[in-house]
């Protein structure tokens, strides 16, 4: 490479919780720049969180959720001889946690429900309790990379 690689930016902890994964959650839920709206879509989505489940800490339990929907390996297709292989290989740590908030908000938004607020706090609490259109994104992968264990030997 005859660049250097980019710096990180830093990302700036949220105002009610202090912690830059819920920044990095909401950067990730915006539409069309519009940051303040996807920040009161998830303090809503939390405050639901927090009347559903009373006992335990919203934070706590969508920490939780997003832990349980991150992938540990992916298949990457490659091509050796004319044939197409998926080839399993293991996500990097900054990846990883990227592809869990993507897949929540994916599965989020493609749930029934009136609102973004409603559908995200179902789809967290379904994730807490590992089931939930992410969690079984998550549980396809690897499944599909334990398949195809036997061509990990083509890694590049």
């Amino acid at each position: 490479m005859r660049k250097s690689k980019p710096s990180k930016r830093i990302i700036l902890p949220d105002p009610k919780f202090g912690d830059m994964m819920v920044t990095r959650f909401v950067n990730n839920m915006m539409e069309q720049g519009k940051k303040s709206v996807a920040f009161n879509i998830f303090y809503d989505a939390m405050d639901i969180v927090q009347k559903k489940k009373a006992e335990e800490n919203p934070l706590e339990v969508w920490k939780k959720a997003v832990e349980n929907v991150t992938p540990m390996v992916e298949v990457k297709s490659r091509r050796v001889g004319g044939a197409t292989f998926q080839i399993p290989s293991e996500i990097r740590p900054d990846r990883r946690v990227a592809m869990a908030m993507k897949n929540l908000i994916l599965y989020a938004r493609q749930r029934s429900g009136r609102s973004m607020r409603d559908k995200l706090s179902a789809e967290i609490l379904a994730a807490f309790n590992n089931e939930g259109g992410a969690y079984k994104k998550k549980e396809d992968t690897h499944r599909m990379a334990e398949a195809n264990k036997a061509f990990s030997h083509f890694r590049f």
